[in-house]
């Protein structure tokens, strides 16, 4: 192991931020919960939406008075971009860009923008990453709790000299170093993450459920009895991983389905997979899946397409049965 550096609660703190107005761009899933974890943790923090927006009324009942994003950015001495991937270079150069005087420090809860080019801030800020490990709700829920979901911690530009200790202040505000925060570059966390989703926590595990559920199906097994077996116990088995990890599942089931997944798993999820994965990390590295995707006009018609045909699948047509009749 290589021994990654962890900073947790001790290690930080938020005077680097006490004297700083934080401007949170977007109110979506993190940007509501990191608005409100940063104020709860007695810091000044401005939220910047469109009025038309669909979080706008969300903000202000929340005890917020939203401004306009390039108001937020100019009032911000750290500016949080807490928007989608698609839509953050179009507002990042129309509304946050002409206010970045020196000195001041951008924060992003993913690599990507910056990693591949689409966004390439003044070399007189600061540029940090802040990437809390778990949706928006549940990285309030544990603040609430007192505790702390993990978070990566990276610094692209520092042109203060304190960026370093400016984003751990960020991670510190938002309940994280309760945790641990884990450093890290952004060309890592944009290449895992994205690995992460393509071919194990996304695509790979879709694509799993799918083609188990076509075997059974194919081979005369009743559809319902097929979607309990491949997708609606995988829920006990990723919660066991979770608490326990690999070994800890197994303890927790059958000898029988121990021997049958040690056995033939390795058999399903062979080499020839592996190299497929390497392949896709590849194009990760080299930037044809960017490409494919923030670089191509038509992305959003095709992922529409491909949505509509997965809800079509027979997979999701007996899992809209089975809810709809209480099973689920």
């Amino acid at each position: 192991m290589s021994g990654a550096k962890v900073y947790y609660d001790a290690d930080t703190s938020l005077e680097p931020l006490r004297d700083k107005t934080i401007a949170v761009i977007g109110y979506g899933s993190q940007g509501r919960a990191q608005a409100l974890n940063l104020r709860d943790s007695g810091l000044r923090v401005v939220v910047g939406l469109r009025r038309e927006g669909r979080s706008y009324e969300v903000a202000k009942a929340d005890g917020f008075e939203p401004v306009p994003v390039e108001e937020a950015a100019q009032k911000g001495d750290v500016i949080l971009m807490l928007i989608p991937d698609i839509p953050m270079p179009e507002v990042y150069s129309r509304h946050v860009e002409p206010h970045l005087k020196p000195g001041k420090t951008l924060v992003f809860a993913h690599g990507y923008n910056v990693h591949f080019g689409r966004i390439r801030p003044p070399k007189d800020v600061n540029v940090v990453l802040v990437a809390p490990k778990s949706p928006g709700p549940l990285l309030r829920q544990k603040f609430l709790e007192g505790k702390g979901v993990p978070a990566l911690m990276a610094v692209h530009n520092d042109a203060t000299g304190d960026a370093k200790s400016i984003a751990l202040a960020i991670a510190k505000g938002l309940g994280c170093t309760r945790a641990g925060v884990i450093e890290t570059t952004f060309a890592e966390e944009t290449e895992t993450d994205l690995l992460g989703e393509q071919a194990v926590l996304v695509g790979g595990v879709m694509e799993l459920i799918k083609k188990g559920f076509e075997v059974l199906v194919e081979n005369g097994y009743q559809p319902e009895l097929a979607y309990f077996e491949v997708c609606n116990e995988l829920k006990l088995i990723v919660d066991l991983i979770y608490s326990g990890g690999l070994t800890g599942m197994l303890r927790a089931v059958s000898d029988t389905a121990k021997y049958g997944g040690l056995t033939v798993g390795p058999k399903i999820v062979d080499e020839h997979v592996k190299e497929n994965m390497r392949r896709a990390l590849e194009a990760i590295k080299s930037g044809e899946f960017e490409r494919s995707w923030t670089g191509n006009p038509k992305a959003y018609d095709e992922l529409e397409r491909m949505m509509r045909e997965l809800e079509q699948h027979p997979l999701e047509r007996v899992g809209r049965e089975l809810r709809a009749k209480g099973l689920l």
